[in-house]
């Protein structure tokens, strides 16, 4: 267990319970305090054991018993898909909301980032709104002054930081919501996934922020589907489902597990119908598949075998020029590659008019690193896509363990080829 002087926060067997449908009315109105008044009446009239179904179905756990700690300095990731109750848990430490039963302990100043501009009042400007959030976050007028021009700077809205927010567009918004809660210096920062909102410039710079802030020592709790963004600043992740906790540890090995569980191949699919076939008026699927140069569907494909990505579709369109494409993205939804075959001189002369089509990709081996894979499939006319499979084909990459000799740890990064190296030793004169 960790010490109690280096906490900054601690969350025993906390549950939350939310009952669907209800209306979250501060000031019912009397028919609805009386109908409330007589469900409470016949629920303790009830005899012993007796429940209601309907209102057991009608109760969502969002958060199930939930404990860990994190200590003052660390980085937490919290992983999980949809629903897996990684929001409420923040809202929950950020006070938005109390926890049906258990109990959270904070020690420090805590800011956190949950929504777009949670914090922020519609009618003030973004300066106004800068020194309101200092204010809520007990910061003294001089702390905010001092970071008032590094907090504009960074949100890169500084022609409009006098005009009041509710004009500013949800990116605009973003910038100065989260420059705000990193800049004002809080103890504990929370951020939710709201990340994903700005570009990709800014999501790399609120990273580097992130990144910034963790190295001063302070406590981020960070929850994103953004795996490679979270193994990157994260030390240590918990894996979230229905409301539990599933897995708590090293960030590389929490990932690791999480896309093991989530992961499925699929090598081969076939539609054997064109009416019911994916596509549209340009064309239709028939099959892909992902195979060994020399096997079949389905056979085992390390870091050094060769394959290929096969893709058979009915071209009905007789004007169209379609132009096929594959994108290959890994486990952490890395884009590795992206390629069609405009080089290629059977594809260029190739017949027009309606046909049946097989595309083939040759993939090297001793090119990809090991690890699950996604294909997606694009047919492009003109710039632009007129269809698109997404995930048409999943397959693994297994590792080899002659290629690793004494090395035990992860391969890092998307590919991992086998590259020619020259070696020679040079020996000055004279020495």
């Amino acid at each position: 267990m960790t010490t109690s002087d280096s906490l900054a926060i601690r969350v025993q067997h906390v549950s939350k319970q939310f009952r669907l449908g209800a209306r979250l009315n501060k000031y019912p109105t009397l028919r609805e305090s009386l109908a409330s008044g007589a469900a409470r009446l016949a629920r303790r009239l009830a005899p012993s054991g007796d429940t209601d179904p309907d209102e057991a179905a009608r109760l969502l756990r969002a958060l199930d018993d939930v404990s860990f700690d994190v200590r003052a300095g660390e980085t937490l990731g919290i992983i999980g898909s949809n629903g897996a109750g990684k929001s409420t848990l923040l809202k929950v430490l950020a006070q938005v909301t109390e926890p049906t039963t258990g109990r959270v302990e904070l020690r420090g100043r805590l800011g956190s980032l949950l929504e777009v501009g949670t914090g922020f009042h519609q009618e003030l400007t973004g300066r106004e709104n800068i020194f309101l959030n200092g204010a809520i976050l007990g910061m003294r007028h001089s702390e905010i002054l001092r970071r008032f021009d590094e907090i504009v700077a960074f949100s890169e809205v500084e022609r409009f930081i006098d005009t009041p927010v509710k004009f500013y567009s949800s990116g605009m918004y973003l910038r100065l919501a989260f420059a705000v809660a990193a800049h004002l210096e809080p103890e504990i920062l929370l951020v939710d996934e709201v990340l994903a909102v700005g570009d990709a410039a800014f999501q790399q710079k609120c990273m580097g922020k992130m990144s910034d802030v963790a190295r001063h020592g302070r406590t981020i709790l960070f929850v994103s589907h953004n795996l490679i963004a979270m193994e990157g600043l994260c030390d240590r992740v918990i894996w979230m489902r229905a409301g539990r906790l599933v897995e708590d540890g090293p960030a590389r090995a929490v990932v690791a597990s999480y896309l093991r569980s989530v992961a499925t191949t699929q090598t081969e699919r076939q539609w054997t119908d064109p009416a019911t076939a994916p596509g549209n008026e340009h064309a239709r699927m028939h099959a892909v598949r992902v195979r060994p140069e020399h096997g079949k569907a389905g056979d085992a494909i390390s870091v050094e075998t060769p394959f290929v990505i096969e893709f058979e579709y009915w071209r009905a369109d007789a004007s169209a020029r379609l132009v096929p494409t594959l994108h290959l993205y890994n486990q952490q939804g890395a884009t590795v590659f992206n390629v069609g075959p405009v080089q290629q001189s059977a594809w260029r002369e190739r017949p027009d008019g309606p046909t049946f089509i097989r595309d083939v990709c040759h993939v090297p081996g001793s090119l990809l690193n090991d690890g699950l894979h996604r294909v997606s499939f694009a047919l492009i006319e003109k710039q632009e896509v007129v269809f698109w499979l997404d995930d048409a084909v999943t397959f693994d990459v297994l590792d080899d363990v002659e290629r690793r000799g004494s090395w035990y740890g992860k391969w890092e990064g998307a590919v991992r080829p086998r590259l020619d190296w020259h070696t020679e030793t040079i020996i000055e004169s004279g020495s």
